[in-house]
């Protein structure tokens, strides 16, 4: 019995991941990797540094990235990773080091496309070498601008 619902509740996880097309590293962010979205206003831009320097969803972000390395390492090949997996791990590892950021990030067969508005030319650099920490990410095309927060 234990078996089947862990089979279950695994199977609707890995549905739900399925669904989410293009992960954003906030609100704001472009819904897809073929626009750059909005240069954010100065508000929210320092309220989604706020939410990203916040030490406990620093916390949530890391737990998120293991939790998922550790899924797949169980399953499997470590440096194959579903699409969803994959975007999803490198925007939660953008969101964690490029603080008023507004990226959206796609992957597909472990190509990763990034694309929005980051405020300085620092944290565009920063884009690429991040991305390329997560496991499975093969190659990186980075779309976004520098766009100063008004």
């Amino acid at each position: 019995m234990k078996k089947v619902i862990s089979t279950l509740i695994g199977s609707a996880l890995v549905l739900s991941l399925a669904a989410c097309s293009t992960a954003k590293t906030s609100a704001d962010a472009p819904n897809s990797t073929n626009t750059n979205g909005q240069t954010p206003a100065t508000d929210t831009a320092q309220t989604n540094q706020g939410d990203a320097e916040n030490g406990v969803r620093k916390a949530q972000l890391d737990s998120d990235i293991r939790a998922r390395e550790q899924r797949n390492d169980a399953g499997g090949d470590q440096m194959k990773r579903a699409d969803g997996d994959l975007a999803s791990e490198v925007r939660s590892k953008l969101e964690a080091n490029i603080h008023p950021g507004n990226l959206a990030v796609e992957a597909k067969d472990g190509a990763v496309t990034i694309a929005g508005t980051v405020p300085t030319k620092e944290q565009f650099d920063k884009i690429e070498p991040l991305a390329k920490e997560i496991k499975g990410v093969t190659s990186v095309n980075v779309k976004a601008t520098i766009v100063p927060a008004q």
